[in-house]
């Protein structure tokens, strides 16, 4: 069973509503996402219990770490659904996300994904389930196209066994071959860091994008790679927003956060959006991460669904259709999407970004789209 965790945050006594919040908060998860989700998951609902709540109800957040482990996340939806929760939110990781959304679409529990991109989230189309983060075929299609505009066309992809990184691989494969150029794929379940800088030499690859985990093996390949000769023209980094985080950085330095990478913020954020990215900051004691910003936009989006709907979803699912909320990234609206089996936020920005070589601290815009 997950961790327990529960945090309260109520402006009076009496009788809350309670929100399940799924958060990878210890290894092998990626704690540092899970913090930035928390914090603005956390800071969204002492802002709403600040302003009367939700019908004079306050609202209550139980957090379950679910580590990564897709086997927590399904366990802790069915504690949070015995313990009486009216919906569920968060997640960073896709694989974990999808074990969650699985198990709340069984048992009829609504279930707002933060940051998990992975197109299938569920098997068949539900009404149970929605997501704000932008599908990945999206995502990783706008950053193919980025790659090809800056003349990466021979590309090596280094890749751990995942239903994420083989859906990311396939997708960039697809779209970039499409176009002309090619793609070496390496199987991490059978390749050393030195053995990868072998076959990137031999495939010319101008680019090496990492579709792994950290420390390990993400860091034993960008020292290998930046200590042979042969590569020295290679760049490296991830596709995803891993190197937002100051833990990517600082493990794999500027050697290995080269390429530019994806994130999702809009150019310019809502009035609400500057109002919270300050609080964030002063919460975290640094920059807010669009994880964080996820987060907030989560709890926003689920209070106005239980103020809309209120709490009893015993007949009917939730109205994903009738939200209209102003989010700190945009206005929230959702709608069913082609191929995409949940409700989806239809329009969430997505930017290319890069981190500055003289300043690894700052990130330059690259491309919105």
């Amino acid at each position: 069973m997950s961790t327990a965790t529960s945090r309260p945050t109520r402006p009076a006594d009496g009788p809350s509503l309670q929100i399940g919040a799924l958060v990878p908060l210890t290894r092998p998860g990626w704690t540092e996402a899970g913090r930035h989700l928390l914090a603005g998951l956390e800071l969204a609902a002492r802002d709403i219990n600040n302003t009367g709540g939700i019908a004079g109800k306050p609202l209550e957040l139980i957090v379950r770490d679910t580590a990564a482990d897709p086997h927590k996340a399904a366990a802790a939806v069915d504690e949070l659904a015995h313990l009486g929760v009216t919906a569920l939110a968060g997640e960073y990781h896709s694989v974990v996300a999808r074990a969650a959304a699985t198990r709340a679409d069984a048992r009829g529990l609504p279930y707002l994904c933060s940051s998990a991109v992975l197109d299938t989230l569920t098997d068949q189309p539900t009404e149970w389930v929605a997501r704000l983060s932008p599908p990945q075929s999206r995502g990783w299609q706008t950053y193919a196209d980025f790659l090809l505009s800056t003349g990466h066309t021979r590309i090596a992809v280094a890749a751990e066994p995942s239903l994420y990184w083989a859906s990311g691989t396939r997708i960039l494969h697809d779209h970039l071959t499409d176009r002309g150029a090619t793609i070496c794929e390496l199987d991490m379940r059978a390749l050393t860091a030195t053995a990868v800088c072998d076959v990137v030499a031999k495939s010319h690859a101008t680019a090496l994008l990492l579709l792994v985990g950290h420390p390990e093996p993400a860091m034993p390949i960008v020292k290998a790679v930046r200590a042979d000769q042969r590569l020295s023209s290679v760049l490296i980094g991830a596709p995803a927003g891993q190197p937002e985080f100051t833990e990517w950085a600082t493990l794999l330095g500027h050697g290995g956060a080269e390429i530019p990478f994806l994130r999702y913020l809009p150019g310019h954020l809502t009035p609400l959006g500057t109002r919270v990215e300050k609080a964030l900051r002063e919460h975290l004691t640094s920059a807010a991460s669009f994880v964080a910003f996820e987060g907030y936009d989560t709890i926003m989006v689920l209070a106005e669904l239980l103020r809309l709907h209120g709490t009893d979803w015993a007949r009917t699912a939730p109205p994903w259709s009738h939200i209209s909320v102003e989010g700190t990234r945009g206005q929230i609206q959702f709608s069913r999407t082609p191929g995409i089996s949940v409700w989806q936020w239809t329009s969430p920005p997505i930017q290319i970004v890069d981190r500055d070589p003289v300043d690894l601290d700052r990130l330059r815009i690259l491309h919105s789209g």
